[in-house]
């Protein structure tokens, strides 16, 4: 069955940094393209970023361009989210997501808060 399983959440003051990680299984991870999304309290799920599986190009939302990098490791089966310049508004729960036969499947989510 696939899973997903997220870490390096954490508390961080404005204008640090953290790297999330997402463990995957259940699935052949190279073939598809893995997303992270982040919710905050009271507001809905939102897209952050995507690495596709051919060619490893990426998208990013745009609040967080420039400032938050997603990579893959294909051997590790493993998603990355390396984060920079975190501001307040990055504050949120993030949530590993991979679209399989179809279907959605997320991790259990990290929070992340970033605060002084």
């Amino acid at each position: 069955q696939v899973q997903l399983v997220e870490s390096g959440g954490g508390l961080v003051q404005p204008g640090g940094a953290l790297r999330l990680s997402c463990a995957a299984s259940g699935f052949t991870f190279s073939m598809y393209h893995m997303r992270w999304y982040r919710q905050a309290p009271g507001k809905d799920r939102d897209l952050v970023a995507v690495i596709f599986s051919t060619g490893g190009s990426t998208n990013y939302a745009d609040s967080v361009k420039g400032r938050f990098t997603i990579s893959r490791d294909n051997a590790k089966n493993t998603v990355y989210l390396q984060m920079n310049s975190l501001k307040p508004e990055d504050t949120a729960v993030y949530f590993c997501n991979v679209n399989y036969g179809f279907k959605d499947y997320w991790g259990q989510g990290t929070q992340v808060t970033v605060s002084s």
